[in-house]
């Protein structure tokens, strides 16, 4: 069986929570990402805070006329679920459907390695 560090990805996009809906937008655009993870850049450059998404942005811009200029921290999902690198294709599959994810930070012992999605494990299943 396929684990999560098989077919995760490891360029991971960051963002600050300070950083404006729109700039993060910007970021994910042009990275192609439906998502970005929000790193604590005051504390430690490696505590992950949050995760930021399509859907956030959706209901940042959905809900209030001035959102873009808003925080990402307001808007992004806080101390999201993660998965370790060793779990199995499976367990991530069951993990997001039944969170309701699209994307998952992978953690190894302790400390982010990538981020896993959907799209990640529909091309790991078909190969």
């Amino acid at each position: 069986m396929p684990k999560i560090r098989d077919v995760m990805s490891t360029e991971l996009v960051t963002v600050s929570p300070r950083a404006s809906v729109a700039e993060a937008a910007a970021i994910m655009s042009a990275r192609h990402v439906g998502s970005a993870i929000v790193l604590d850049d005051e504390e430690d450059a490696e505590a992950l805070v949050g995760i930021f998404t399509e859907r956030d942005i959706l209901h940042a811009l959905a809900s209030d006329f001035d959102a873009a200029a808003h925080a990402v921290a307001e808007w992004m999902s806080k101390d999201p679920a993660t998965i370790d690198a060793e779990a199995s294709v499976t367990e991530a599959l069951d993990r997001l459907l039944a969170g309701g994810f699209r994307h998952l930070p992978v953690t190894e012992n302790g400390a982010l390695v990538g981020i896993i999605s959907l799209r990640d494990l529909s091309r790991g299943n078909a190969d």
